[in-house]
């Protein structure tokens, strides 16, 4: 039997507290994990790296990223892939709050917490 559509909305997920300035929220499919970040002006940054391919896409605010050697500035509509493996961190321009949304294909396991509320909603 088809599953059946759900609506949700950013704003009305439970966010997780990740760190002073930090919050997010994950909305998953089968095969793709978005996580919306909420990333306050002053936010601690913290450098990491990890074995998934990221694509960023900055929906509010003006934010930098260091990507290994590389920094670059954004806005909202600006668009950034980060290779898997390369250390990078992200940190609000200015005093407006960030929004940025990550994408992940395959599912990051580590990050499933985030959309079990999903689970009656999908086949796993």
């Amino acid at each position: 039997m088809p599953q059946k559509a759900k609506l949700y909305n950013w704003d009305t997920l439970e966010k997780e507290d990740v760190r002073p300035g930090v919050s997010r929220a994950g909305f998953r499919g089968d095969d793709v994990l978005l996580v919306m970040n909420w990333l306050e002006p002053g936010m601690e940054v913290n450098p990491h790296s990890h074995p998934f391919e990221q694509v960023v896409y900055i929906v509010q605010g003006q934010m930098r990223f260091v990507v290994g050697d590389d920094v670059i500035e954004g806005g909202p509509g600006s668009l950034i892939r980060i290779p898997p493996s390369v250390e990078h961190y992200g940190e609000p321009i200015g005093d407006e709050t960030v929004l940025n949304l990550d994408v992940f294909s395959p599912i990051r396991q580590d990050y499933k917490h985030l959309v079990e509320y999903q689970a009656p909603d999908l086949e796993d």
